[in-house]
């Protein structure tokens, strides 16, 4: 039996790595549309991501029924400092999103995959200093590697490229937002959506991005697969977060910048100056000990869990539905309370200031 149950248990992990793979390499592939997206801008195209993100994601939470999910967050959300603070990340995201589809067609692919290949390395220096995340040995050695990287190529050139630091700054305040009020991810994803829908509707009007595509008879069959190919790389990526432990799927999210900087290199034919092939050599080699890192902790787990019998839990991008009708009924129960204390302060309250006014007469 316990052999059955580990033999599942590898399976299970071989598919959740096959699909955490599948799914990187589709993110990167959305990298390219750029270029078949063409006489659209680099703005358009990424106009065109959000919007067809949205119907995408929509399609795909109605699938899972999980709306209900969404919504139950959203309940949560009691004033106006947590609505401002859950609205503010969102022109972040929208930011990126644009950087990320304009970049490739504009010269400055292989500087955005550097901001995704020091991205990871900021975030662990985020946990560190906001969070008092501990960090370990061949952590440290990566990020003294990055550093070194860097520091090299500022002093050789006098400066780093703008859309570097624009996306491996812009994402850590989006994460530590979203962090700070608890936000599912796929309900602050739609939400951000929702939210950036009517700002892509205008630009597309403002700038001909819907006459271009009805004009062009490719982006008739174009702009769906890019919906399609989001929604395939979303869909995959909650499918493996599911199979997979969260150190390893964690692990295998490194791949993403490793892929861009492939495709960069090999299709959108951007060169690396000969001056900053030490900078990416370092910064190579600090993605791939933090990637040994994330291994050792990984296989140091699992032993770890063999010898105790437990199971490292999985990311899990929705809980089950059980837990949510629990969740509900206990968010129901919590605010009849809530309602009765509040209406019986208010009649102490009441109470008070009458024998205060008695008082003072």
């Amino acid at each position: 039996m316990l052999k059955a149950a580990a033999m599942m248990t590898t399976n299970q992990t071989s598919q959740g790595t096959i699909t955490a793979v599948a799914a990187n390499f589709l993110y990167s592939l959305l990298f390219l549309f750029g270029l078949l997206l063409q006489p659209l801008s680099g703005t358009q195209v990424a106009s065109w991501r959000v919007l067809t993100m949205f119907f995408s994601l929509v399609l795909l939470v109605t699938v899972l029924k999980q709306w209900q999910h969404i919504f139950d967050y959203l309940k949560t959300l009691k004033n106006a400092k947590e609505w401002f603070l859950f609205i503010l990340p969102t022109p972040i995201l929208g930011a990126q999103i644009w950087i990320f589809m304009w970049a490739p067609v504009n010269g400055l692919g292989l500087e955005v995959t550097l901001g995704y290949f020091l991205y990871p390395m900021i975030m662990i220096v985020v946990g560190r200093f906001f969070y008092n995340e501990d960090m370990s040995l061949l952590q440290w050695v990566a990020i003294v590697c990055a550093g070194f990287g860097i520091a090299y190529d500022i002093f050789q050139y006098g400066a780093i490229s703008w859309a570097t630091l624009f996306v491996c700054l812009g994402y850590p305040p989006y994460y530590l937002l979203r962090r700070y009020l608890a936000v599912p991810p796929i309900t602050g994803l739609i939400s951000d959506l929702v939210l950036l829908l009517p700002v892509v509707v205008i630009a597309l009007y403002m700038n001909g991005g819907f006459e271009v595509a009805i004009t062009n008879h490719k982006l008739w069959y174009l702009l769906p697969l890019l919906g399609i190919i989001s929604t395939a790389a979303m869909s995959l990526t909650m499918i493996a977060s599911q199979k997979l432990p969260v150190s390893l799927f964690g692990t295998l999210c490194y791949l993403e910048p490793i892929f861009l900087f492939v495709f960069s290199i090999a299709i959108l034919d951007h060169n690396v100056e000969e001056g900053s092939m030490l900078m990416y050599s370092m910064i190579f080699i600090a993605l791939l000990i933090m990637i040994a890192d994330s291994a050792l902790g990984y296989m140091a787990r699992k032993r770890d869990d063999r010898l105790h019998g437990y199971n490292e839990p999985q990311v899990g991008s929705f809980p089950p539905r059980r837990r949510l009708k629990n969740r509900r009924i206990k968010g129901v129960l919590a605010a009849h309370r809530f309602r009765k204390i509040k209406k019986y302060q208010q009649k102490i309250d009441k109470m008070t200031r009458k024998i205060e006014a008695l008082h003072l007469r």
